[in-house]
């Protein structure tokens, strides 16, 4: 009778930068890969903002998972939500989209969840501003955004015209920058002579962020560069307050000194801090791991939990040397946990050497020809940042097609401030559709 040997288990829990490189280093490896994941595609996060605004589609920075990873014959892509891990029967614990659960069993598991959105205890914030994390955040953001100038429009009462057409933005990181530099671009340029009863060039934009400067961790130059180029535009800075407060028509914030103002805002957009997954603290729980404040999970040098060496945390969720999450981190961790479980599998190493980070930089675009680039001692702003931000996102967007349909989009937008997508649906407040007995109001953020 003809041996079988079944080849070694690896299972990868999401999909986002860290987990596909994970499963691209273990793409020629003798191991069976299932990568899990609670949605079906492979999303571009740092283009998420140009998505919501109207610039670039939903297709363009979003890949079917089992579309990007066709040619590797030994993964498989599991639709479900990871809830829980047994590591003594070394098996991980599944929702499936309607409703069923499933137990993965695994011989290495790589764990690549991202962050999600974090309101600071106030959850209830979620309902009145959306965060900036998923494709159905962008959505929603854009929906929110050009609704506004809708209803602007149709108003009766100066007051409420006013609230519309201001746009209020908490956190002032560069998701919170790049959205505040599209709403005004939006006003000034794309719904330029749109309108007959309103000016869109009225709109007024407000960015709330409770340190002293914007872009903190780019430095004081480019931090000052991306504030001046801010002003410039029009955008309200609100630097050194923190939301107090906030519903459907405004928030409230208080200052360093003590000073509560309340704002009237009918579009309020949150992208300040994010937190771990549940499925974090349920790992956490399982293996005795220690989380920082954001929930966090501490590694060794090599990746790998204290005590578990068959599991390895990455990208954003990974706690080491205090790293930023950006995607080029996440790109850099789950290589290297894939290609740490290849050459053990292949017996090419007993221990793999600590992880070393690459600086290769930080980039935030602000408006067209204006971006602020950070790489180590480079520091680019204005045009040639811009330039650089260019050549960032074209080469590290999956797909050719992606690329190619964002160098058309971006000639388009850049050329006549046009944006091609604008569509947006309204909500059918007469017939809301009906959740599940138990099912919260907003969905979970990954």
């Amino acid at each position: 009778m003809e041996d079988h040997v079944t080849p070694r288990r690896v299972v990868i829990i999401g999909g986002g930068f860290a987990g596909l490189f994970a499963a691209r280093a273990l793409r020629h490896a003798p191991v069976a890969v299932t990568l899990v994941d609670r949605r079906a595609h492979h999303l571009f996060q740092p283009l998420l903002y140009q998505c919501a605004s109207g610039i670039l589609s939903e297709g363009q920075i979003a890949q079917p998972l089992r579309a990007v990873l066709r040619r590797h014959q030994n993964v498989r892509c599991l639709l479900a939500d990871a809830t829980d891990v047994d590591v003594k029967a070394r098996l991980v614990h599944a929702r499936r989209p309607e409703g069923g659960s499933v137990a993965v069993p695994y011989d290495d598991l790589i764990v690549a969840v991202g962050m999600r959105q974090s309101y600071f205890g106030h959850d209830e914030f979620a309902a009145h501003a959306p965060g900036m994390k998923t494709l159905d955040d962008a959505l929603e953001i854009r929906r929110r955004l050009y609704r506004a100038f809708e209803m602007a429009e149709s108003a009766t009462d100066a007051e409420e015209r006013r609230q519309w057409l201001t746009f209020a933005l908490v956190g002032g990181g560069p998701t919170g920058v790049e959205l505040a530099g599209q709403i005004r671009e939006i006003a000034g340029h794309t719904l330029d002579r749109e309108f007959r009863t309103i000016d869109p060039l009225q709109a007024r934009v407000l960015l709330f962020e409770g340190s002293d400067k914007v872009l903190g961790p780019f430095g004081e130059p480019l931090a000052g560069r991306a504030a001046r180029t801010l002003r410039d535009l029009g955008v309200e800075l609100r630097l050194g307050t923190r939301v107090t407060d906030l519903d459907a028509h405004g928030l409230t914030v208080k200052d360093n000194e003590g000073t509560t103002t309340r704002y009237a805002a009918r579009t309020v957009l949150w992208t300040a801090g994010v937190e771990a997954p549940p499925i974090a603290a349920a790992l956490a729980r399982a293996t005795g791991a220690t989380q920082d404040r954001a929930g966090r999970i501490a590694v060794e040098p090599d990746l790998t939990v204290p005590g578990h060496p068959e599991i390895r945390v990455v990208g954003d969720v990974m706690g080491l040397h205090r790293l930023p999450g950006l995607a080029e981190v996440a790109m850099q961790t789950g290589a290297y946990a894939g290609r740490a479980v290849r050459h053990s599998v292949e017996g090419r190493a007993k221990k793999p050497k600590p992880f070393k980070y690459i600086d290769l930089g930080s980039a935030a675009y602000i408006c067209r020809g204006r971006a602020v680039v950070k790489a180590g001692p480079l520091h680019l702003s204005g045009v040639s940042g811009w330039l650089a931000w260019l050549f960032i996102h074209i080469a590290f967007l999956t797909g050719f097609r992606s690329r190619l349909g964002a160098v058309l989009s971006w000639s388009v937008s850049f050329a006549s401030g046009a944006r091609r997508e604008r569509a947006f649906t309204l909500p059918d407040t007469a017939n809301p559709p009906e959740r599940p007995h138990g099912a919260p109001a907003v969905s979970p953020q990954r």
